[in-house]
């Protein structure tokens, strides 16, 4: 379980990325050396937080060497050497600590750094990619001996079966526990991947993209949560439910970069006709091109300029039976954790967990979905992929 939060669940990997090189140069990561951004400089040293939280106070003597690498630049012979002075915060740094350094202190030997620019350049650059040569869905198959996996994306009438074919050059990843930052992903083996599982992969596709030859995978475990909500507390940022599945109570946490939305309510009907099976236009009334018209205004007009954004013409085309449900999420309108309150009916994608899980996307309005079963594979493939992996990740 990609918009500009989960093509946020790829690319905010983009930092990650840009030290690939240094990993290829065969700097393991060991308690000498750790990587890391730029948070402050003061005198002759700098203040360096690692992507797990730790905080590093690093002076840097004159003979520290310092150089300035490109993201994905792999041969350190032709980094540029540059001065103290030239480090910034935001800069990305591989520090290399001098084992002779007095007790007590952490003094760097080396320094390696991307500049704050071009790492952000990067990231952008990495989710135009991701939008335009990823794919995602859910693990319907993994083989493997021939390196192949077999995806189910899409849901209701868009459902369709992508082929994903790996390599020996081909990275996989898998996301950390309890988290879907694309720059937490380590890499994993073939058959640490699950039927099941989340999957993004990016890549060559064929003409109509039921193939692609893989260059980086990154799969995941999550769950699918679904019922009325019990309590919401806002201050807290949890809320909890009853799951529909299991029966059992479940605390789920609304962290800042939580996905949440809501479909309006005519928005969900529709897309409880496709998912079952019947026709767009029946949610209508009817299936003239003025009856699909009058559907699509009064979406907007329910619900307002101010929660639908972009008024009835954002769901232009819905009534007519075509385009892909996942694409009508992404257009629904973006809702605040306190605007949530006991009996909503939610759908959620959240990390793995038995009784306190983390929430990556939710769905509020689903009334009309809950009677779907196709509407859960709806909002995972949506998580994983146009509505948010790389977003969220980036």
């Amino acid at each position: 379980m990609m918009s500009k939060k989960k093509a946020r669940i790829a690319v905010a990997g983009g930092c990650l990325m840009a030290f690939l090189a240094i990993a290829q140069i065969g700097w393991a990561q060991a308690a000498a050396r750790f990587v890391g951004t730029v948070t402050a400089i003061g005198g002759t040293s700098l203040t360096v937080k690692t992507d797990a939280g730790a905080v590093h106070l690093v002076e840097v003597p004159s003979p520290a060497v310092i150089k300035r690498i490109s993201p994905g630049q792999k041969d350190l012979s032709t980094a540029d050497t540059i001065q103290f002075s030239d480090l910034a915060t935001g800069d990305r740094v591989l520090v290399k600590l001098d084992p002779e350094a007095p007790a007590g202190t952490e003094q760097a030997s080396q320094i390696i750094a991307v500049k704050a620019a071009d790492v952000m350049a990067k990231q952008q650059k990495d989710r135009e990619d991701w939008q335009k040569r990823g794919t995602g869905g859910l693990v319907k198959s993994v083989d493997v001996a021939s390196g192949v996996i077999t995806l189910t994306t899409g849901a209701g009438a868009t459902a369709k079966t992508v082929t994903v074919r790996t390599s020996k050059t081909t990275m996989l990843k898998r996301y950390a526990p309890a988290s879907v930052r694309f720059d937490e992903a380590t890499p994993a083996p073939m058959d640490a991947i699950h039927v099941g599982d989340q999957l993004r992969a990016r890549g060559a596709k064929n003409a109509d993209g039921s193939e692609i030859a893989a260059e980086e995978v990154v799969s995941g475990s999550f769950r699918n949560l679904s019922g009325l909500i019990a309590t919401a507390d806002a201050a807290g940022a949890t809320i909890t439910l009853k799951d529909l599945a299991t029966k059992k109570m479940i605390t789920i946490h609304i962290p800042a970069d939580t996905q949440l939305r809501r479909i309006p309510d005519r928005m969900a009907q529709m897309l409880a006709i496709r998912l079952k099976g019947g026709s767009a236009a029946t949610a209508w009334g009817g299936s003239g091109a003025s009856q699909r018209a009058g559907g699509v205004q009064g979406v907007g007009m329910a619900n307002g300029p101010a929660q639908s954004g972009q008024g009835g013409g954002q769901w232009a085309g819905a009534g007519s039976g075509g385009g892909d449900p996942q694409q009508f999420l992404n257009r629904a309108p973006a809702i605040q954790l306190a605007d949530l309150k006991k009996g909503d009916a939610v759908m959620v994608v959240s990390t793995d967990g038995a009784s306190e899980v983390t929430a990556i996307t939710l769905l509020a309005g689903v009334e009309p979905l809950l009677e779907a079963p196709a509407a859960q594979n709806l909002l995972s493939n949506w998580s994983m992929g146009g509505g948010g992996a790389e977003a969220a990740a980036q």
